[in-house]
């Protein structure tokens, strides 16, 4: 393996660590599934910015997989897919404003598009997968978008602040 091969390897897997850590400090919980943490999204979101859509991608779905695997919750097959892999897949599409030099403009609207891709996903899942607990009478996709909006909306801004105040820092540390 290259010695930029390993660099990636490491730097991939430490945030992914990062972020499982990180999840674990829920500032909010929904009674039904979702949080506001302390950033959780920030060092994959960071990696993939760095990185690359395809590793960041594949970092955001070995994240995903963690997160299933330390408590995530299926009623279905499609949320396996909906919630883990391709709800925190999306914050690997961070990777679409890739630069290979500091861009802090890029890197915000990183975080913005990898925020609200797995927000879309999670609509999507509360729409096929968790439809049953709409209350009676409310559309599901108005449901699922409101639900997941309680949570994810403040999860997006914390993001992109924190993407903001770091990315010039974390670009330096994981590029030289």
């Amino acid at each position: 393996m290259k010695q930029g091969q390993t660099r990636k390897l490491v730097m991939a897997s430490l945030m992914i660590a990062l972020s499982t850590v990180l999840s674990q400090i829920k500032i909010f919980r929904m009674p039904q599934g979702g949080s506001i943490t302390a950033g959780a999204m920030v060092p994959i979101i960071l990696f993939a910015i760095i990185y690359g859509l395809k590793d960041g991608f594949f970092a955001a779905c070995i994240y995903g997989v963690i997160q299933f695997m330390l408590g995530g919750f299926i009623i279905h097959p499609a949320s396996m897919i909906l919630d883990y892999l391709l709800g925190y897949g999306m914050m690997g599409l961070a990777g679409l404003f890739y630069t290979p030099t500091k861009n802090l403009k890029r890197a915000l609207l990183g975080g913005l598009v990898g925020g609200l891709m797995r927000y879309i996903m999670l609509v999507l899942s509360g729409v096929f997968v968790w439809g049953s607990y709409a209350p009676e009478g409310m559309s599901v996709w108005r449901y699922s978008i409101g639900y997941n909006a309680t949570y994810m909306i403040p999860e997006i801004i914390v993001t992109v602040v924190l993407v903001g105040l770091v990315y010039n820092r974390v670009f330096d540390l994981m590029r030289n």
